[in-house]
């Protein structure tokens, strides 16, 4: 009977070979990234940078947004959250093929100036943050259709988010946002679920 090689060794080989096969085909859809292997270690990624597809380095104790993932050129998904670092470098168009990005429960303090260079962004989870206002070029993300913004500080918005029209559902929930607000966003988003919590007795 064929038994599967469990050797650490045997098990990261394969996965690179994996990746790096699908690095070299089209942008996968959603389904496929989700089941795709993932490599958990910079160590591990860093043995052939170009093979990276889906990054998932959650519980690090990172300090900071770790500069190397910006050779990664292949990545799709990266999942950095539950780490320690109040700013991501505003670097983004370096990773051109990025699809999904988590960075929930970071500290973070606001979103880089350009993250609408990442024109294949489809999915954003920022949630659990102290960030106070999106960034305009955030209305540039033409291809982005899921946007967890969930408790955040959040003082204002871009009118570019009007721009967003793949949206398709957006969590504003546990965010002070008076009713006034609230209503300029379903106006700018008419065709987005938007959650939100009851709006407040305040003014942006």
């Amino acid at each position: 009977m064929f038994k599967f090689n469990t050797n650490p060794k045997v098990l990261i080989t394969v996965t690179l070979i994996l990746c790096y096969t699908i690095s070299q085909a089209q942008l996968l859809d959603s389904m496929a990234l989700a089941n795709l292997p993932q490599m958990i270690t910079l160590e591990e990624a860093n043995q052939n940078p170009d093979a990276v597809v889906k990054l998932v380095l959650r519980k690090q104790k990172l300090k900071e947004f770790p500069k190397e993932i910006f050779t990664f050129k292949n990545l799709q998904y990266l999942d950095l959250s539950k780490n320690n670092f109040k700013y991501l470098p505003d670097s983004f168009n370096m990773l051109p093929n990025l699809q999904v990005l988590i960075v929930s429960k970071c500290g973070l303090e606001k979103l880089p100036a350009h993250i609408g260079d990442l024109k294949n962004l489809k999915h954003i989870n920022i949630n659990q943050n102290n960030i106070t206002r999106i960034p305009y070029s955030f209305g540039l993300l033409e291809k982005l259709e899921y946007a967890d913004v969930w408790s955040n500080d959040l003082e204002a918005y871009p009118e570019s988010l009007k721009e967003l029209k793949k949206l398709r559902w957006m969590d504003l929930r546990n965010i002070l946002i008076p009713l006034d607000k609230q209503n300029e966003l379903k106006q700018y988003l008419p065709h987005t679920i938007i959650e939100f919590s009851p709006p407040c007795k305040c003014s942006w």
